[in-house]
């Protein structure tokens, strides 16, 4: 697929207007308000997982409406000091998967927490341990569209949700430093965790690639693949809907918690991604940090050859050596 977006020069200065409703943040601040047991973590039960160099721990804990949330939590095996903590999200249709698949962040030292995605799971992968209780309001089959016309009923309210609250609970387990607290996602990940930085205002640093929900108006003009192809594809059946909808998804724009982010960021994006298109991660990393005042950090690399898979293990590896840098682990506990 040829580039599709807009150019690079183009990208490299999109900074389009920020469209959010005038209660953005109360909103946000009552539904967190609503999930905030301080009680986050129901179980941690140590598992056996194959591996002998990492310990791996089968967490629940409470999310939104203090519903049960799957993670796999993982650490060095033998290392006894707090470490830094990598909480990372999982890409759209797929769930937590087995506790031996992402080793990457453990590998580099780090604790990990790899959140499920409730009502998720089913679409490739290795499948997810979550329902969503809440999965009734009028919306589906797919969960970028369950419960679209009205913002209290959607998915992504309650996914969210779950996401700030993941980095609660990995703060509440043991051997994990809660000042360096870091959240990774790509694509349908990435979106989480572009929330989570403009939540979590004490967050240590955020790694974001090919982020879904971002610019989502100019994507939905742009593709109709998977995510946002099920939205129009919902459209197209309830005429006269887009408004409500529109509304509801202005309640989860990855540019509007990009404004309201802090911690020090870290993008990726193929220019060639129809699943994801590059102007709504380069709108969101343009606005990143405005809103805070604080001048954070931040860095972007482009791939203009690739599509949703961006830069792959290369960018994996810049990754790797940007985050050892901003947490300054030159020399790591044993």
């Amino acid at each position: 697929m040829p580039a599709f977006d807009l150019p690079p020069k183009e990208l490299e200065r999109y900074r389009p207007d920020v469209r959010e409703p005038p209660d953005f943040d109360e909103f946000w601040r009552d539904t967190l308000k609503e999930a905030a047991d301080p009680d986050v973590l129901v179980s941690v039960r140590p598992v056996q997982s194959g591996l002998r160099l990492t310990d791996t721990w089968d967490v629940t804990f409470r999310g939104f409406a203090g519903d049960p949330v799957r993670a796999w939590y993982s650490r060095p095996a033998g290392v006894r000091p707090a470490l830094p903590a990598v909480v990372e999200y999982a890409g759209y249709g797929r769930g937590r998967g087995l506790p031996h698949e992402r080793l990457t962040w453990v590998n580099a030292g780090y604790a990990h927490l790899l959140m499920d995605n409730r009502g998720q799971g089913d679409q490739y992968g290795n499948g997810g341990a979550t329902p969503d209780p809440h999965a009734s309001a009028p919306g589906g089959p797919g969960p970028a569209a369950r419960g679209l016309l009205d913002p209290r009923d959607y998915h992504y309210r309650r996914l969210i949700t779950d996401a700030v609250r993941a980095v609660t609970a990995v703060r509440a387990l043991p051997g994990v430093d809660g000042g360096r607290v870091a959240t990774v996602g790509n694509s349908q990940g990435g979106g989480l965790a572009l929330a989570v930085a403009g939540l979590v205002p004490d967050l240590a640093a955020v790694l974001v690639t090919a982020p879904f929900l971002c610019g989502i108006r100019r994507a939905l003009d742009l593709t109709d693949a998977s995510p946002y192809g099920e939205i129009s594809a919902y459209l197209s059946v309830h005429r006269g809907k887009e408004e409500a909808a529109y509304r509801t998804l202005s309640y989860v724009e990855g540019i509007s918690f990009a404004h309201r982010a802090a911690a020090p960021a870290h993008f990726g994006v193929g220019l060639r991604d129809t699943v994801c298109p590059p102007s709504g991660a380069y709108a969101a990393f343009h606005h990143y940090g405005e809103q805070t005042g604080a001048d954070p950090r931040k860095e972007i690399h482009a791939y203009p050859y690739n599509g949703h898979e961006g830069g792959d293990a290369v960018h994996v590896r810049r990754q790797l050596d940007w985050l050892a840098e901003v947490f300054d682990v030159s020399q790591w506990p044993g």
